[in-house]
C-alpha cells in the first residue's frame, strides 16, 4: 500500500535479468568495429606509437642520469640530444594517446547511436502489455547507463587491458635481460597477486553495484511518476507525502552507494599495498646493486621509472577492471530489453493487408488478458463496409478490448479478426495499422505545438492537407483565438488544452491519416454536454463514407448508428438499430432508461 511510506524494503535486483558475459558484449560490439576498420587500424597504430614512446622514456632517462654522473664521466657534458629526445618521447606519448582517442571516438559514438536506436526501435515493437507495466523512469536510466557503458567498454577493452598486459611483459623482459631474472619475477609476481586480488574483490563488489543501480532506477521512476501526475498530487494536497516517499527511495540509494564506496575503499587499499610492497622490494634490489657497484645511478633511475610507469597503468588496469564489471552490470538491464521477445509478431513472409471495401468480421473470437479470465467469449460480429457500428454495454463488457484487438495490440486466443476476408494475424501489423485510425478515450498529446500534433497523423503531409484537417475537426475558431495560433505548445500530455480541444486535435490527426477504417473508443466520455455535442457532430462528418466502429458508454451519442450491438460478459446479447433495440425492452432499453433518468436529475 502507498500509505505505508517509509516502510519500503530496499530494492532488489531483477533476477529475470541474466548476468552479462564479455563474450556477449563482443557479439554486440564487434559489428561496429568492423564498420570502421580503417579508423580502428589507425587508432591501433597511434596506440603502438604512444606505447613505444612511453617505454623508451625510462631508457632515455637512464642515459641522461649516467651522462651527468661524475663517477662515470671525468668531463661532464650536457646531453642535449638525449634531453631533446626525452622531451620528444614525453610529448609523443601524450600526443599519440590523444590522437588515438580522437580517431576512435567516431567508432564509439556510432556504436552508441546504433545500439541506442536499436533499443528504442525494439521498445516500440514490444506489445502493449509491456508498456502498460513498464516503469518509464527506470527504463530511461537503464538506456542512459547502458549506452555510456558501451562507450567505456569499446575504448578500454581495446586500448587499455591488452596494451597494459603487453607493457608488463615488455618491462619484465627488459628487467630480466638488463639486470636479473629476480627483477622480472618480482614484477610478474606482483602483477599476478594484484590481478587476482582485483578480480576476487571486484566480483564480491558487483552485487553492491547492482543494488546501487537498482535503487537509482527505482528512485528515478518514482520521481518521474510523481511529476507526471502533478495535478493529482495537488488535488489531494500530497506534496509532503510525495517528498517523504521519494526520500525513502533516495535513502535506499544512499545506503547502497555507501556500501559501494566502502567496498571500493577496501579494494583500493589492497591494491595500493601490493604496489607499495613490490616497488619497495625492487628499490631495495636496485639500491643494493648500486652500493655493490653492479648498477649505476642511471640504472636505479630506470628501474624506478619503469616501476612507476608499470604500476600506473596497472593501477589504472584495476580501475578499468572495476569499471568493466560496472559497465557490464549497467549493460545487463539495457540488453535485457533487447532480449525480450515481442508477443505480437508478423509471420515470416507475411504480406501487407490489401484493402478493398473495408468490411470487418470478428469470427468466434475468444480473448483474455490473463489465461484464467476471458474478456471475450466466442464473439461474432460484422461491420459492413462503409457503415457505422456502435458497441455499447456496461463497464468491463469488453468494448475497448475490441479496438485493441482490431489494432493488433494483442493476438486473439481463439477465432480470428478479418478485414475484407484477410486474417489480420496473417498480414503485417504495420499494414493493418495504416488502414485503421483511432480516436481514443484519453488522448495524449506530445509536448509540442498544436500543428505538430496534428501533423503527426501523417508525417510529411503538405500544409494544405493539415489546414483541411483543422477545418474538418472544427478547430479553426479555437486556433484563431490563441495568440500563437497553431504554434501554441500544448504541454506535456496535452495538459495545457481542454479535454474537448484535445479530442478535436485527435480528430484532426485521424482525418490527416486518411485511413478507411475508423474507431472511436469512447471519444466523448470525458466531455461535458456542450463539448460532447460538438465532438459528436465532428465525428459524424469524419465517419461519412468510412467503415466505422464507435465504442460508447453514452447511448445518446450513437442513436444515429447503422447498427448497435450490446455486449455483456464478452458476448453480443442484442443487436439492431436504436429504435429496434428500444422495442425489445432488453439490456439496451434498460441502459437507455437509466441514462435518461440520470440526465433528468442533472
Amino acid at each position: 500500500m502507498r500509505g505505508s511510506a517509509g516502510k519500503y524494503p530496499p530494492p532488489k535486483r531483477d533476477e529475470t535479468i541474466p548476468p552479462l558475459s564479455l563474450r556477449e558484449v563482443f557479439s554486440y560490439l564487434w559489428p561496429h568495429l568492423l564498420e570502421f576498420k580503417g579508423r580502428a587500424l589507425l587508432a591501433i597504430a597511434a596506440l603502438l606509437a604512444a606505447k613505444g614512446a612511453t617505454l623508451l622514456m625510462p631508457w632515455a632517462l637512464k642515459h641522461i642520469v649516467d651522462g651527468l654522473d661524475k663517477s662515470l664521466q671525468t668531463v661532464l657534458v650536457l646531453p642535449v640530444v638525449l634531453l631533446i629526445f626525452y622531451g620528444v618521447l614525453r610529448f609523443g606519448g601524450t600526443f599519440f594517446g590523444e590522437l588515438r582517442d580522437a580517431i576512435f571516438s567516431r567508432i564509439t559514438e556510432r556504436a552508441m547511436r546504433r545500439i541506442g536506436l536499436r533499443v528504442f526501435k525494439h521498445l516500440h515493437k514490444l506489445e502493449l502489455e509491456f508498456h502498460l507495466n513498464r516503469q518509464t523512469g527506470g527504463i530511461s536510466r537503464d538506456i542512459e547507463r547502458g549506452t555510456s557503458a558501451i562507450s567505456f567498454l569499446m575504448r578500454f577493452l581495446m586500448f587499455n587491458i591488452l596494451p597494459t598486459l603487453f607493457e608488463i611483459l615488455f618491462v619484465a623482459a627488459i628487467f630480466s635481460l638488463a639486470f636479473s631474472p629476480l627483477y622480472a619475477l618480482i614484477t610478474l609476481g606482483a602483477v599476478i597477486v594484484y590481478v587476482a586480488f582485483t578480480v576476487i574483490v571486484t566480483s564480491w563488489r558487483t552485487r553492491f553495484v547492482r543494488e546501487a543501480n537498482q535503487a537509482d532506477s527505482v528512485s528515478n521512476t518514482r520521481a518521474i511518476d510523481s511529476l507526471i501526475n502533478y495535478e493529482t498530487v495537488k488535488y489531494f494536497n500530497n506534496d509532503e507525502f510525495e517528498a517523504s516517499d521519494y526520500d525513502q527511495h533516495l535513502a535506499h540509494w544512499e545506503g547502497a552507494k555507501l556500501k559501494n564506496r566502502l567496498t571500493l575503499l577496501a579494494l583500493n587499499s589492497g591494491q595500493a599495498l601490493i604496489i607499495a610492497a613490490a616497488m619497495t622490494a625492487m628499490m631495495f634490489l636496485a639500491a643494493d646493486g648500486v652500493v655493490n657497484g653492479e648498477l649505476t645511478l642511471g640504472d636505479l633511475t630506470m628501474v624506478n621509472a619503469y616501476m612507476i610507469q608499470l604500476f600506473m597503468p596497472l593501477n589504472f588496469l584495476g580501475f578499468v577492471y572495476r569499471e568493466i564489471r560496472r559497465a557490464l552490470t549497467d549493460l545487463e538491464s539495457m540488453l535485457a530489453l533487447l532480449k525480450r521477445t515481442p508477443k505480437v509478431v508478423n509471420l515470416t513472409g507475411a504480406p501487407d493487408l490489401k484493402l478493398d471495401k473495408g468490411q470487418i468480421e470478428f469470427r468466434n473470437v475468444t480473448f483474455g488478458y490473463q489465461p484464467q479470465r476471458h474478456i471475450l467469449r466466442g464473439l461474432n460480429l460484422t461491420v459492413p463496409s462503409g457503415q457505422k457500428l456502435a458497441v455499447v454495454g456496461a463497464s468491463g463488457a469488453g468494448k475497448s478490448t475490441l479496438a485493441r484487438l482490431l489494432y493488433r495490440f494483442y493476438d486473439v486466443d481463439n477465432g480470428g479478426i478479418f478485414i475484407d476476408g484477410q486474417n489480420i494475424a496473417e498480414v503485417t501489423q504495420e499494414s493493418v495499422r495504416q488502414q485503421v485510425a483511432i480516436v481514443p478515450q484519453d488522448t495524449v498529446l506530445f509536448n509540442t505545438s498544436i500543428r505538430d500534433n496534428i501533423a503527426y497523423g501523417r508525417p510529411g503531409a503538405c500544409d494544405k492537407d493539415i489546414e483541411q484537417a483543422i477545418d474538418l475537426a472544427h478547430l479553426r475558431g479555437f486556433i484563431d483565438s490563441l495568440p500563437e495560433g497553431d504554434k501554441t505548445i500544448v504541454g506535456e500530455r496535452g495538459l495545457k488544452v481542454s479535454g474537448g480541444e484535445k479530442q478535436r486535435i485527435a480528430i484532426a490527426r485521424v482525418i490527416l491519416k486518411r485511413s478507411p477504417i475508423l474507431v472511436f473508443d469512447e471519444a466523448t466520455s470525458a466531455l461535458d454536454s456542450g463539448a460532447e455535442a460538438a465532438i459528436v457532430n465532428a465525428l459524424a462528418e469524419v465517419a461519412r463514407g468510412h467503415t466505422t466502429v464507435v465504442i460508447a458508454h453514452r447511448l445518446s451519442t450513437v442513436v444515429d448508428a447503422d447498427r448497435i450491438v450490446v455486449l455483456a460478459d464478452g458476448a453480443v446479447v442484442e443487436r439492431g438499430t436504436h429504435t429496434e433495440l428500444l422495442s425489445q425492452a432488453g439490456h439496451y432499453a434498460n441502459l437507455w432508461a437509466m441514462q435518461q433518468a440520470n440526465a433528468d436529475h442533472t
